[in-house]
């Protein structure tokens, strides 16, 4: 995380703020940099456990800087004392560019969106947001941090707030293969990869949600959309379910049998929650591909676990359900069509 910081710092001192591509494929940066005292203070806050109600969660765990600042190895989020979370957790690189946050959008702003997990009972648990000012101001190191920070606030919620955004802002990963293609001009794609773009913004229609601009691409829209991941979650899909055990084998189970193991599945509605709009209902912001094979596993309840399970969910049009997007629909791709898809998304990881 040091390494991003101190590339982040250089790329701004050298002007690629000021109306220059922080990283190539990455528009302008839309937020200036914060001072570098105010970006360690919020990778100490990001990381430090004591800021969890019993001192043993913190953001880190979830967005695990060797995993892609998510999680690999669980589908969806483990939260205090082992409870399992609803969702997925979300990669946070080039989370500066985004508009809303969270899978339903529920916040709009990283300085607002930082309190959520602190203050979730079943998250970091903090009881309040004064008992967390209280826990950290008590911590011998952080007073002097905070002050040389931002001096003359002090252990704030706004201070700790822009703190941790702040340091979230630094994570940027472009300058992908796919980028130094597209936007740079130079021959860094194989035959197949440049065969998975061609189905990316044809055939297969990716490009009508996961976008791509003339001079960069965020590889999202920031829209909502029903994929029916969300209603076959929710037990609007089949009786049974195949439940892959490794590279081809698979057994199947009933929903009956899962849930007499995991319990049954917590009520998410995705952007419902936040609208009441019964056109809300099951749909969850479009992630962005960029770095996408080092995020695994996918969709917003972590149910697809490999790149190659996604294109099959995609080319088999999804789950039917009430408010399903339009835009997925059966592709009909070959094995070798899915293939090249797959090698175009290894494309997309940068720097």
């Amino acid at each position: 995380m040091k390494a991003a910081i101190a590339i982040a710092a250089l790329g701004f001192a050298s002007g690629a703020f000021a109306g220059q591509n922080a990283m190539l494929g990455l528009p302008p940066a839309p937020t200036p940099p914060a001072p570098a005292a105010v970006v360690a203070l919020g990778e100490k806050l990001f990381s430090d456990r004591r800021l969890s109600f019993n001192g043993t969660m913190s953001c880190a765990m979830c967005h695990v800087a060797t995993q892609g600042l998510t999680s690999n190895e669980v589908a969806t989020s483990v939260g205090m004392e082992g409870k399992s979370l609803r969702r997925n957790a979300p990669t946070l690189w080039n989370v500066a560019y985004e508009k809303t946050l969270f899978r339903d959008g529920r916040e709009t702003t990283l300085e607002t969106q930082v309190w959520s997990p602190i203050l979730s009972p079943d998250e970091m648990a903090a009881p309040s947001v004064g008992w967390t000012l209280a826990r950290i101001a008590s911590l011998p190191e952080y007073p002097a941090l905070f002050a040389r920070a931002f001096a003359g606030q002090g252990v704030s919620m706004n201070s700790v707030g822009a703190a941790i955004a702040a340091y979230e802002r630094t994570l940027l990963k472009a300058n992908s293969r796919f980028d130094r293609w597209k936007f740079g001009g130079q021959d860094t794609l194989s035959a197949q990869e440049r065969a998975g773009y061609a189905l990316f913004v044809g055939k297969g229609g990716c490009a009508q949600c996961h976008t791509i601009g003339e001079t960069s691409a965020l590889f999202s829209d920031g829209a909502f959309h029903d994929t029916g991941i969300g209603y076959r979650r929710a037990g609007g899909g089949p009786a049974e379910i195949e439940i892959r055990l490794a590279d081809g084998q698979a057994t199947r189970r009933t929903r009956a049998q899962l849930q007499s193991i995991t319990g049954a599945p917590a009520n998410d509605l995705g952007r419902f929650e936040v609208t009441q709009n019964p056109a809300d209902r099951w749909a969850y912001k479009t992630p962005s591909l960029r770095n996408v094979a080092l995020t695994a596993p996918y969709m917003h309840d972590g149910s697809l676990g490999a790149l190659e399970q996604v294109v099959d969910y995609y080319d088999a049009g999804g789950f039917e359900s009430p408010n399903k997007s339009p835009f997925i629909r059966p592709l009909g791709l070959t094995a070798a069509q899915k293939a090249a898809l797959v090698a175009f998304l290894k494309t997309l990881t940068g720097e």
